[in-house]
């Protein structure tokens, strides 16, 4: 952590206890959620509905791993009544700096108001080791697994109950509001499993390792990344062994999240004769990808685009 930056926080923690006192009670007019990426936003809201007031840390373009922490944050986390979040340690990097510095008891690990999505999730991936020292940055396994919109049903069930723990006296509505939005997107869900039929034994690259879960819901072939490893940037040697490979194995795409440089899948795709294409990996990603239900649209849609007649 940068000391300039942690003098930022200090002054603005001080700030909002002068101008805000301690935590306010968690009987304002609207329930304040805190979320760190712009999917779980969405669910937030959309199980929420009026009655809560949701802000997101991420906007969708950033790493997932590394959101730029700002001191605006400690007072929007100083009022929080609830904090949700991936889990499996993908927000190591800036999250808990800011719990730290937010003062505020009922978001911390432990206590009710601190919500982590994985609950109930299996994680793919889990190293031998969980140091960080290596610089993988998926030590607890990999947490992308909302790009599984199954396994985001899992997510949204851990929303909800904590909504309803928190405020009980609207169980009835939020309950409404879910189920309402489980039915829309079990809808989505049977459209995506028909529409991506194409995709099923498709090989594909990405930069970092955002896509196994996605891969293996809709039978895809993820047959690598770019990134060394999970946050190792790639070196020349690797990426030269990537190319060979891929093309013997004809590997048809490659895929770019928008906050890596396009320079290097660029090349890559060039070298092997492959297609590349840039998928967000959360809400606000890329244009006309807002919702979480807008991008997996924009996912599928731009998958099914891509692969070449034949492969």
């Amino acid at each position: 952590m940068k000391p300039k930056f942690m003098l930022c926080l200090a002054i603005t923690t001080l700030a909002a206890v002068l101008l805000y006192g301690a935590p306010v009670p968690a009987h304002a007019a609207k329930i304040k959620v805190v979320t760190t990426l712009t999917d779980l936003a969405d669910l937030a809201r959309e199980i929420g509905g009026d009655l809560v007031e949701v802000h997101s840390l991420a906007t969708g373009v950033e790493d997932t791993h590394g959101v730029p922490m700002k001191p605006s944050f400690v007072p929007i986390m100083n009022r929080a009544d609830l904090l949700i979040l991936v889990g499996f340690d993908c927000e190591h990097a800036f999250l808990p700096a800011l719990l730290e510095a937010s003062k505020n008891p009922r978001i911390q690990i432990g206590r009710p108001g601190y919500v982590d999505c994985s609950k109930g999730i299996v994680a793919k991936d889990v190293p031998k080791s969980t140091d960080h020292y290596q610089g993988d940055v998926h030590p607890y396994g990999n947490p992308h697994y909302m790009l599984d919109p199954v396994l985001a049903k899992t997510a949204i069930g851990n929303i909800y109950n904590s909504l309803a723990e928190f405020a009980p006296q609207h169980q009835a509505e939020f309950t409404r509001n879910r189920d309402a939005y489980l039915a829309r997107l079990d809808a989505k869900i049977a459209e995506w499993t028909r529409d991506a039929m194409p995709l099923k034994g498709v090989k594909f690259v990405s930069y970092h390792e955002h896509w196994p879960y996605f891969a293996a819901r809709f039978g895809m072939v993820y047959f690598g990344t770019i990134e060394l490893k999970p946050g190792i940037d790639p070196t020349p040697r690797h990426i030269e062994a990537l190319i060979a490979s891929m093309r013997a194995e004809h590997v048809p795409l490659v895929v770019r999240e928008p906050q890596f440089p396009e320079k290097v899948p660029s090349r890559i795709a060039e070298q092997t004769g492959a297609t590349m294409i840039t998928l967000p990996i959360m809400p606000g990603g890329v244009a006309n990808t807002e919702t979480y239900i807008k991008m997996m649209d924009y996912i599928i849609q731009t998958l099914v685009t891509a692969v070449p007649a034949g492969k």
